[in-house]
C-alpha cells in the first residue's frame, strides 16, 4: 500500500503542444498508459480514439479560429443553433473557439453551411487525421459571400482584452486526488473530463508497484488513533482487492475500492469556468478535501491571471 498527498499539475507544456500531442497525452490518463508514448504515437492514438467515437479525449484540445464575413454568413451560421462553441461577434466578423469534438460534431450535423464547412476545411488540412472520418473535401460549399478564416496560436489568445481572454482561454488541469474530491469536481458540468479508469487499470501489475495508492486524509492527523483505523482500512481493502484480482477482472475487483483511492483526472474548461469553480470550492463551507487542492491552485491561477 502507497499513500501521498494530494497535488495538481497545470498543463502548460501541453497547451503549447500540437494538437495530437496534447489530445494523446490527456486520453492515456484513462489507462494509465503513458509508457507507450513515443515521439511518433500521437497520431495514430488519436486517429483510432476519434474512428471510435471516444469523444470525451477529443474535448480536450480547443482551436481558436478569427472568421471575416458578411451578416449573412453569421446568421445562417447561428440559424444551427452552435453547440459547446464559445462565439463572440468581433469587427469584421467572429471570434469562435471549440474542441475539437464540437467542431466535428457540428460538421456532421451541418455540412451545408459555410462558417462550419470553412473552419473544419482549415483544421482538417492542418490536421487531417482529425477529421479523415467525417470531412470530404470533394464536398465543397459554394457561396458568393466573401469568408476568410484565420487560426490564432496561444500567444495570439493570451493577447486578448480580458472579457475575450476570460472566454476563450481554455486551461488544463491534472489533480491527483481522492475519488470523493473528483465526484465533486464532476458536478461542474461546463468541463471537460478525462479520469484514470478503476475498470482498466489492474493495480496488481508492475506498473503500479503491485499495490493500491491511497490519498492521505486531512481529517486526521498522521498518528492518531483515528489516522490508524483508516490506513487500517486501507490495508484491508488492498489485501481483498488483490485478491479478488486473482480471479476476476479489475471492473469486478474495484467494487471493494474506497474513496480514498488516489485518482487521476484532468479538467479542462476556459477561464470563466476556473472563476466559477474557484468561488464555489474556495468558500469556508466547501468540502475540506477540495478546498484542501483548490486553494492553492486558485491562488496560483491568479498570479497567472490577475484578472480572475
Amino acid at each position: 500500500m502507497k499513500i501521498i498527498e494530494p497535488y495538481f499539475e497545470i498543463q502548460d507544456d501541453l497547451d503549447r503542444s500540437s494538437l495530437a500531442v496534447r489530445l494523446e497525452a490527456c486520453g492515456r490518463i484513462c489507462y494509465k498508459s503513458e509508457d507507450l508514448i513515443t515521439e511518433d504515437s500521437a497520431v495514430p492514438f488519436v486517429t483510432k480514439i476519434a474512428k471510435h467515437g471516444h469523444n470525451s479525449v477529443l474535448e480536450t484540445a480547443v482551436v481558436t479560429l478569427k472568421l471575416f464575413c458578411g451578416d449573412d454568413l453569421v446568421a445562417d451560421f447561428f440559424a444551427c443553433q452552435p453547440k459547446y462553441l464559445v462565439v463572440d461577434r468581433t469587427e469584421g466578423g467572429l471570434l469562435v473557439t471549440g474542441s475539437i469534438r464540437s467542431f466535428r460534431e457540428l460538421y456532421v450535423n451541418y455540412p451545408e453551411n459555410r462558417l462550419i464547412a470553412g473552419m473544419v476545411s482549415l483544421l482538417a488540412a492542418k490536421e487531417p487525421f482529425l477529421f479523415e472520418d467525417v470531412y470530404d473535401a470533394d464536398a465543397a460549399v459554394d457561396s458568393d459571400s466573401p469568408l476568410k478564416i484565420e487560426k490564432m496560436s496561444l500567444a495570439q489568445v493570451d493577447e486578448l482584452a480580458d472579457d475575450l481572454l476570460m472566454r476563450h482561454r481554455y486551461v488544463g488541469v491534472k489533480f491527483i486526488v481522492n475519488r470523493a474530491v473528483t465526484h465533486e469536481l464532476v458536478r461542474h458540468r461546463p468541463c471537460s473530463f478525462l479520469q484514470e479508469s478503476q475498470r482498466y487499470c489492474r493495480y496488481s501489475q508492475d506498473k503500479f508497484d503491485g499495490q493500491v495508492t491511497f490519498i492521505k486524509p486531512m481529517f486526521y492527523k498522521e498518528g492518531s488513533k483515528e489516522y490508524e483505523v483508516w490506513k487500517e482500512a486501507m490495508e484491508l481493502t488492498e489485501e481483498k482487492y488483490l485478491k479478488l484480482l486473482e480471479t476476476s477482472s479489475p471492473q469486478a475487483a474495484r467494487t471493494v475500492l474506497p474513496n480514498s483511492c488516489k485518482t487521476e483526472i484532468i479538467v479542462y474548461c476556459n477561464l470563466v469556468e476556473w472563476q466559477h469553480i474557484f468561488k464555489l470550492r474556495t468558500s469556508q463551507a466547501a468540502e475540506p478535501s477540495m478546498r484542501e487542492i483548490i486553494v492553492p491552485l486558485a491562488e496560483e491561477f491568479s498570479r497567472r491571471y490577475p484578472m480572475i
